[in-house]
């Protein structure tokens, strides 16, 4: 697998003491499947309460861009992505949806959390 954590990049939270919701929702996601190779679309929505990073957002479009060409079942890409940013951000609270298109006639969403909100 090619994911590349260190294409994360982050910047100081200016309100580290302060709880606040930030969510990033990327539309196109594509990873493919590891049993056939066919291209899997879904949408991923990362939604975190920082501490006292932020994740940059040219980085995460780069980071999930990375998965397009892996083979990667949809429950470890979603909990993949949470464990990559929680070693970068090291957040308050996070979860990652998965939401992935219909294949065979099954509509799959997957949620993946850390910590308490």
């Amino acid at each position: 697998m090619k994911i590349k954590k260190e294409l994360l990049e982050t910047f100081e939270n200016s309100y580290p003491k302060r709880d606040y919701l930030i969510i990033h929702q990327a539309d196109e996601f594509t990873s493919l499947c590891p049993k056939t190779g066919q291209p899997d679309f879904g949408k991923i929505t990362i939604s975190y309460i920082a501490g006292r990073k932020c994740v940059e957002l040219k980085s995460l479009k780069f980071y999930l861009q990375s998965y397009r060409n892996d083979g990667i079942f949809y429950e470890k890409v979603t909990n993949q992505i949470l464990d990559d940013l929680i070693s970068v951000l090291k957040p308050k609270w996070m979860e990652i949806k998965g939401v992935f298109t219909v294949r065979g006639g099954i509509f799959s969403t997957i949620i993946a959390t850390h910590g308490k909100k």
